[in-house]
């Protein structure tokens, strides 16, 4: 796991260089609008997440930006009021959120480290975790459901993206190429495949670890919605393959 961690935190370090989708900070506009109450944030590609997924004010609260990093939802909710910590394995991608607290001047802590290790984290610390679509970088995803569950606080809020492991079903060269052919099962494993030095390893978790595993975590499912890559990729034609989950701790 250590390899892998290593592997992946460099990659992502990478992707801030090469500026991919997901390391691109919001703008000043976005901040400014976030300021004055006009807010929302994504954990999937495209769709955002329902206004009342969130309270109605998140002025004061406490929350965590988990695997989060690029400076994205970190900055806006701390724009809207929240005490933000942004929570990431990539050094470059917590820059990209500190440059947009500096520039903003907002508030915003940024601790780098593993999503499956939330120790430097006391028990019920968060009144709401925001999880992007990241737990595809960890081999195991329950300790990510079972450390947001104790660092959240009761009837404390997970919002989480992931994938649907269908996507990992097939050929990625092939798809590119806009052919879909059945090559791996699931749970599936990026260690199966010759990967690129400067790519992240990626695992394609079942729904079972995903779905069940919060629950079993002490989280209850109370919202739910699937997105996809915009049309950017060929399953797009056929199954949304991103997932969005709202759960409550009891």
């Amino acid at each position: 796991m250590t390899n892998i961690r290593k592997h992946n935190e460099k990659a992502w370090d990478r992707k801030v260089e090469d500026h991919a989708r997901y390391t691109r900070a919001v703008d000043a506009e976005v901040i400014q609008k976030a300021s004055a109450g006009d807010w929302a944030v994504g954990v999937t590609a495209g769709r955002k997440v329902p206004g009342h997924w969130f309270p109605k004010s998140v002025s004061g609260l406490n929350v965590l930006c988990l695997a989060s990093g690029g400076g994205q939802q970190g900055p806006v909710l701390a724009a809207a009021g929240a005490d933000v910590t942004v929570f990431d394995l990539s050094a470059a991608q917590l820059e990209q959120d500190r440059r947009v607290s500096e520039r903003e001047g907002l508030s915003l802590r940024t601790v780098q480290g593993d999503m499956t290790d939330l120790s430097v984290f006391e028990d019920e610390t968060f009144d709401i975790i925001v999880h992007p679509v990241s737990n595809v970088f960890v081999e195991n995803v329950r300790p990510v459901w079972k450390e947001a569950s104790r660092v959240l606080k009761r009837k404390g809020t997970l919002i989480a993206g992931f994938m649907n492991p269908v996507l990992y079903l097939f050929d990625d060269q092939k798809e590119e190429e806009g052919k879909l052919e059945v090559a791996h099962t699931i749970p599936y494993s990026g260690l199966e495949d010759v990967f690129e030095e400067n790519e992240a390893v990626e695992f394609g978790h079942t729904l079972e670890d995903q779905i069940q595993g919060q629950i079993e975590a002490g989280l209850m499912i109370t919202g739910f919605y699937e997105d996809d890559f915009g049309n950017g990729r060929t399953i797009d034609k056929y199954i949304k393959t991103m997932v969005a989950t709202r759960a409550v701790k009891g």
